[in-house]
C-alpha cells in the first residue's frame, strides 16, 4: 500500500494529517464535541465566534460545521476515493487543534488506523458515527437548524471531492466516487445540494451547489461562500467557469 498520509497531503492542507498527538496538549478529542454541553463544543464555538466576528450562536454553529466537515474529515474521504482504503474517522479516534483564525489548525489521528472496508464503513464511520452527531449536538446547544447544520456536513463531504479535482485528482474518478459515497450515505445529504461537472480550456472541475445557507455573510468578513444558495444557480456556475479559467481553487 502506498504511504496514503504523503500522498492526502500532496492533495493540500485540507487533507493533511498528523498521527502524533504526543507532543502539546491542546488536541481536543472529537468525541467530546458529540456532547452538546461539553466545555470542548463551547471552545470550538468560541474560537469561531472570535476569529470570524460571527453574530449569533446559530450562525457560529452553521460555520463551524460547514468548516468541519470539509477540513476534519476530508481525508478520510479522499482515502477512500483514491485508494479504496477507509481511515479510522470514528470520533474517538481524532482530535483537533483549534486555530487563531477561521477553522481547524490540524487534524490528528490517535491511531492511523487505514483497513480495506467498502462504502458501508466509511458511512458509518465519517457520517453515522462523526458528522451527523456533532450537527445534533451543535443544534441542542445553540437552536440552529439541523438540516442547515446537515447541509453544512453534505458541502463539507462533497468539498473533498470537488476540491481534490481541481487539485490534480482524476476529474472521471472523483465524480463517480463521490456519487457512490452520495448513494450510500444518510442524514438526507443528496437533497441539500448537487454536484456539478465544469470545463474551461484546458482545466476540468467539479464544482458544489449548496441548496443552504451556513451563514457566513454575517460575520464580520461579510462574504458569501462561492456556492451560496442565496446567489442564482446560474450566477454560481459562471463565478465558477472564471475561477476555473485562471486556474483558482475556491472553497
Amino acid at each position: 500500500m502506498p504511504d496514503i498520509f504523503s500522498r492526502l497531503e500532496s492533495f493540500g492542507d485540507r487533507y493533511r494529517l498528523e498521527t502524533d498527538l504526543t507532543s502539546g496538549t491542546d488536541w481536543i478529542g472529537c468525541d467530546t464535541l458529540l456532547d452538546p454541553w461539553s466545555d470542548e463544543l463551547g471552545r470550538v464555538l468560541e474560537a469561531e465566534r472570535v476569529a470570524s466576528g460571527q453574530v449569533s450562536d446559530h450562525a457560529t454553529a452553521l460555520t463551524v460545521m460547514a468548516v468541519y466537515a470539509g477540513t476534519v474529515t476530508a481525508s478520510a474521504l479522499l482515502a477512500w476515493a483514491l485508494d479504496d482504503v477507509v481511515l479510522d474517522m470514528r470520533p474517538s479516534n481524532v482530535a483537533i487543534r483549534l486555530s487563531p483564525h477561521h477553522g481547524f489548525e490540524a487534524v490528528g489521528l490517535r491511531k492511523p488506523l487505514v483497513v480495506n472496508e467498502d462504502v458501508g464503513t466509511l458511512v458509518s464511520w465519517v457520517l453515522n458515527e462523526h458528522l451527523l452527531p456533532l450537527a445534533r449536538a451543535m443544534r441542542v446547544r445553540t437552536r440552529a437548524g439541523l438540516r442547515q447544520l446537515n447541509g453544512g456536513v453534505a458541502h463539507g463531504c462533497a468539498a473533498a471531492f470537488c476540491i481534490a479535482s481541481r487539485k490534480g485528482g482524476d476529474v472521471d474518478l472523483l465524480e463517480r466516487r463521490y456519487q457512490q459515497f452520495l448513494a450510500a450515505s444518510t442524514g438526507g445529504l443528496d437533497a441539500l445540494g448537487k454536484v456539478i461537472r465544469l470545463r474551461e480550456n484546458d482545466r476540468e472541475g467539479l464544482f458544489y451547489l449548496r441548496n443552504t445557507c451556513c451563514l457566513y455573510y454575517t460575520s464580520a468578513e461579510a462574504t458569501k461562500c462561492s456556492s451560496c444558495c442565496l446567489d442564482p444557480v446560474d450566477d454560481r456556475i459562471a463565478a465558477y467557469r472564471r475561477v476555473l479559467a485562471a486556474g483558482v481553487v475556491p472553497h
